[in-house]
């Protein structure tokens, strides 16, 4: 019965235990564990093919034996391709770009470990099981990347004039008459129409320009009076008989 454990394919015969590696290049590392354990490197196939290195004595705690596995994956993990006879660097099993962050977990095989998996963007993923000492290289790996590779851009960021956003200045900003009063003081103050030539209605909802010259003035300048009454009073005229009167109109909606 064969499993997958940490990176591992793990067939169990018994007691027996057998953990088989097999790498890019084309090297197979197999640790076996009965009560004590050995760890190997080979070329396939195994038996006829080249033996790279084997432990010299068998290893009787359980934990140094899979630190030396995982040693042995470490050092033949950089050794030339040994697939077809030829000795050319192993091949990139997955190259691409991560796509968003990279899930980082406690390892699943029974000892300490992490496992990193990204997810590229063609929708391939992959997982990286390292040991401690692994992800402190790592760790220190990407530290250093962030001081050169980056640090730059941020120091160009840093240096750059603070930008302040522009607040506009409403010092000078007329909001416009709100009540009648206020409009009355407009009307007389930018157009010299007295409180002589007005009349309001009783609610005060609209004012009336009676009698000249104050009724010709506003609407000789009728684009400048409905500016300066906006937004809450809009001029209209009205003709009455023999004369025509100027009515500012409350915008209720306001």
């Amino acid at each position: 019965m064969s499993e997958e454990i940490a990176g591992w394919e793990l067939s169990r015969h018994g007691d027996r235990e057998s953990y088989r590696k097999r790498l890019a290049n084309g090297v197979t590392v197999h640790a076996r564990w009965e009560g004590a354990g050995t760890v190997e490197a080979y070329v396939e196939p195994a038996g006829i093919g080249r033996t790279l290195t084997r432990s010299r004595k068998e290893f009787r705690d359980r934990e140094a034996f899979f630190t030396a596995a995982r040693l042995v994956v470490d050092t033949v993990a950089n050794l030339p391709s040994f697939r077809m006879g030829t000795e050319t660097h192993a091949d990139h099993v997955l190259t691409g770009e991560v796509a968003g962050s990279v899930d980082t977990v406690p390892g699943s095989g029974g000892v300490p470990e992490a496992e990193l998996t990204f997810t590229l963007t063609d929708g391939r993923s992959i997982t990286l099981i390292l040991t401690e000492d692994q992800a402190d290289d790592l760790t220190s790996s990407i530290y250093s990347l962030s001081k050169h590779v980056w640090s730059e851009q941020r120091e160009e960021e840093e240096r750059a004039p603070a930008t302040e956003a522009e607040v506009p200045d409403v010092n000078e900003v007329d909001a416009g008459p709100d009540s009648p009063h206020e409009l009355m003081t407009v009307l007389e103050e930018k157009f010299g129409v007295t409180r002589d030539f007005m009349l309001a209605h009783v609610d005060w909802s609209a004012v009336v320009v009676v009698g000249e010259p104050a009724v010709s003035t506003l609407l000789d300048r009728a684009d400048e009076l409905a500016e300066a009454v906006a937004p809450r009073w809009f001029p209209g005229a009205t003709e009455r008989p023999g004369e025509v009167w100027v009515v500012l109109y409350r915008d209720v909606t306001r």
